[in-house]
């Protein structure tokens, strides 16, 4: 599948349980149009849905992430107040996509991960970055606010104090220190990159899909009380499930297990 709009798009490829998404807008360094952004939203919400679907990532073509917005049509869908009001809507609609997904969402990182690039990230629940990528929030070189939400996610990850960095100086870190300071869970060598995101791709699908589900549904409720009792029911349907039985029965089969979320 592929949605396509005049300057970019968003390409979805599907191999088994993985589908990957990759932003598409190398004109502009794969910028975020307004409508790669309700492509994004929409995509993910279609992934989610799908029981076949274990593990979505997301990925920038050819060697970087995201750039951000683009700031080329910001004359047109956000020269208003109330247009950028409107635009901040379907902007915080993508990251409460990938935030609320049940499968797992991991972002493949090389390249710059500006801006919006950096809300994406941060909204997934895993992130992986090439040593060569570099991370930045140019808000403030715009005069632009970001969606709260967006900046709940980042502060999550990274606390107030680096937040209040990022977005005050507007000065790029390097993936050293996003790894230092929370935003990332690993950092690859450029020529070892890819073979380690396989890696971690791989380890994550050979595990039990429902497993994830719970762990994300308990975090989720640590953040939020009011989602404790949705995250008991995802835990108690971990033991309700055929992977339960599999899992128990391989480990003392001593073979790998054959989960398939159910």
């Amino acid at each position: 599948m592929s949605v396509h709009d005049s300057l970019g798009r968003i390409e979805l490829t599907q191999s088994g349980p993985h589908a990957a998404l990759t932003i598409f807008n190398p004109a502009r360094r794969n910028a975020m149009t307004l409508n790669m952004w309700k492509q994004l939203t929409e995509a993910i919400h279609e992934l989610d849905a799908d029981p076949r679907v274990h593990l979505i990532t997301l990925q920038g073509h050819e060697g970087t992430f995201v750039s951000g917005a683009d700031i080329s049509e910001f004359a047109k869908v956000r020269g208003s107040l109330e247009d950028a009001k409107a635009y901040e809507a379907v902007n915080s609609l993508s990251f409460a996509a990938l935030r609320e997904s049940k499968t797992p969402t991991l972002a493949l990182i090389e390249g710059f991960c500006f801006g919006g690039g950096i809300g994406i990230a941060a909204a997934c629940d895993m992130r992986i970055a090439s040593e060569t990528a570099r991370f930045a929030i140019p808000a403030a070189k715009l005069g632009l606010a970001y969606p709260v939400d967006g900046v709940a996610d980042l502060v999550r990850l990274i606390g107030p104090g680096f937040t209040k960095r990022m977005f005050f100086t507007s000065e790029p870190v390097d993936a050293a220190t996003a790894l230092r300071i929370g935003f990332l869970e690993d950092v690859a060598p450029g020529e070892e990159f890819k073979a380690r995101c396989k890696t971690l791709i791989a380890a994550t699908l050979s595990r039990a899909p429902m497993t994830h589900r719970a762990a994300k549904s308990a975090i989720a409720a640590h953040y939020d009380p009011s989602r404790r009792d949705a995250a008991l029911e995802d835990g108690a349907a971990c033991f309700a499930s055929d992977d339960y039985q599999e899992g128990w029965k391989a480990f003392l089969e001593k073979r790998p297990p054959a989960f398939k979320g159910c």
